[in-house]
C-alpha cells in the first residue's frame, strides 16, 4: 500500500513539475505591460511592429499632432524667414511661448519652442505663414499624412487642441509621422534638443526654452527625442524615439496615465529582445548555381531587419533572374537591370526585398554556351541553322 501511495505521489509530482515548467516557459511574448488605452512600438529603419496594443485604434492625440507641424515647416524651406505673430497666434490658448502680438520671429525658432515647449501659439503663428492661413494648413497637414500612409487619421488644427470633433490619430499612424520625421536631419536635431535659447526681438534677453520630454532631459539616457501632449480629453499622450547599439526604436502611447514607465518598458523589452541584423549584404551572391550568373550577381545594397533570438533560423532568402539570354540578345539590346531578386520571408511572409544587378562582362564563353544550348534545342527539333 505504501508503496502504491509512493508511486501515485512520485507521479503527481512528474505532473507538477512538467505543468510548472511548462507555466514558467511560456512567458508572455512583451513580459511586460502598459498603462496606455493604445500603444505601439516600431523598429525606426524597417519600420516592423514589435509590440502594440490597440494600436490602430482611432483616439484623440493632443500635442504630439505637432510632430506633423514641425515637419510641414521644417520641409517648406522658410526655416530662415521672419514670422510676424497675429492676433489669432497671440490669443491661442493652453500652453504658450508667450510670443508678443506683432513680435517678428524666425520660423525656425518657433519650431523649436513648437516641438521643446509644445507652444500652442507658436503653432498658429507657423501654421498661418507656411500654408497662408489655418485652413490651408490644415490641408497641408492632411495630404502630407496621405502621403505617408496615415490611413486613419484626420487634422483640423496644428497643436491638437480639442476645439474640433474630427482630428484624432492612431498610434500606428503616429509612428508612421514619426518614422518619416526622425528620417529628416534638422527634425532629429530639433526632437533632441534639451534647451534652446532664442532672441527676442526689441529686447536684451533671450527667450530659453527647456524640453518637456523627461525621457529626453531626466529618465532614459538611450533617449534620442519625442513630442508629449496632453488636453482633458485626450489625456496624456507621448511620442518617444531611443537608441541603442545601432538599434533605433520609435514608441507611442495614447492615454497613458504612466506613459514614462510606459515607454522605458517597451523601449528596455525592444532592445533585449531584438537584433538589427544584416540578412542580405550588398555584393556579389555566391550561392547562385546557374553558369551564365554565377559570381556576376550582385545585392544592390544591404538589407537589415530587427531579429529576435529564436527567429533567425525562420528566415528564408529565395533568388529569382531573369531566364538568360538567348544568344547576344544583351550585346545588343543591353542587359536589364536589375535582372532579378532576392525575396526575403521571415516565417512564410515576406518582409522585404533587394533588387539584383548584374555584374562584369558578357564574354564569348557565354555567348558560345548559350550558341550551344541553342543549337542543341534545335537539333531535337529536327531544324538547323538555315531554317
Amino acid at each position: 500500500m505504501l508503496k502504491k501511495n509512493l508511486v501515485k505521489i512520485n507521479v503527481l509530482l512528474i505532473v507538477f513539475i512538467l505543468l510548472f515548467s511548462i507555466s514558467t516557459t511560456s512567458v508572455s511574448a512583451t513580459e511586460f505591460s502598459v498603462s496606455a488605452q493604445s500603444a505601439i512600438l516600431m523598429e525606426q529603419e524597417s519600420g516592423r511592429v514589435l509590440f502594440e496594443k490597440d494600436a490602430h485604434t482611432q483616439l484623440r492625440i493632443a500635442s504630439i499632432t505637432k510632430i506633423m507641424t514641425a515637419i510641414i515647416a521644417i520641409e517648406s524651406g522658410m526655416m530662415e524667414e521672419k514670422v510676424t505673430v497675429s492676433s489669432n497666434a497671440f490669443g491661442t490658448e493652453g500652453s504658450s511661448l508667450y510670443l508678443r502680438l506683432g513680435e517678428k520671429i524666425t520660423l525656425e525658432d518657433l519650431v523649436y519652442g513648437l516641438m521643446l515647449r509644445s507652444g500652442n501659439d507658436a503653432a498658429v503663428a507657423i501654421a498661418e505663414h507656411v500654408g497662408g492661413s489655418l485652413e490651408g494648413f490644415v490641408y497641408l497637414m492632411n495630404e502630407k499624412a496621405k502621403e505617408i500612409g496615415m490611413q486613419k487619421t484626420v487634422f483640423n488644427n496644428p497643436h491638437g487642441l480639442d476645439d474640433h470633433e474630427e482630428h484624432y490619430s492612431t498610434s500606428y499612424d503616429m509612428a508612421l509621422l514619426s518614422r518619416y520625421a526622425m528620417n529628416n536631419e534638422t527634425f532629429r536635431k530639433i526632437s533632441g534638443t534639451k534647451s534652446y535659447r532664442a532672441p527676442q526681438e526689441g529686447e536684451d534677453w533671450d527667450r530659453i526654452w527647456q524640453n518637456k520630454n523627461r525621457l529626453l532631459t531626466q529618465l532614459y539616457k538611450y533617449s534620442t527625442g519625442g513630442k508629449t501632449g496632453y488636453t482633458k480629453r485626450a489625456k496624456r499622450t507621448l511620442v518617444s524615439t531611443a537608441m541603442k547599439d545601432d538599434v533605433n526604436l520609435i514608441a507611442v502611447t495614447l492615454n497613458a496615465p504612466s506613459d514614462w514607465q510606459d515607454h522605458m518598458n517597451m523601449f528596455n523589452w525592444g532592445f533585449d529582445t531584438f537584433e538589427v541584423l544584416p540578412v542580405v549584404e550588398e555584393g556579389i551572391i555566391n550561392n547562385v548555381n546557374d553558369e551564365f550568373y554565377k559570381n556576376k550577381v550582385k545585392a544592390n545594397y544591404t538589407f537589415e531587419y530587427p531579429l529576435a533570438q529564436d527567429e533567425k533560423t525562420l528566415v528564408n532568402k529565395k533568388i529569382t533572374l531573369y531566364h538568360p539570354p538567348k544568344g547576344n540578345e544583351w550585346l545588343t539590346n543591353g542587359i536589364p537591370n536589375p535582372v532579378g531578386k532576392i525575396t526575403v520571408e521571415l516565417s512564410g511572409n515576406s518582409i522585404g526585398e533587394v533588387p539584383l544587378s548584374f555584374v562584369g562582362e558578357l564574354d564569348e564563353e557565354n555567348e558560345s554556351f548559350w550558341s550551344k544550348v541553342k543549337d542543341i534545342v534545335l537539333f531535337i527539333l529536327g531544324v538547323n541553322k538555315d531554317g
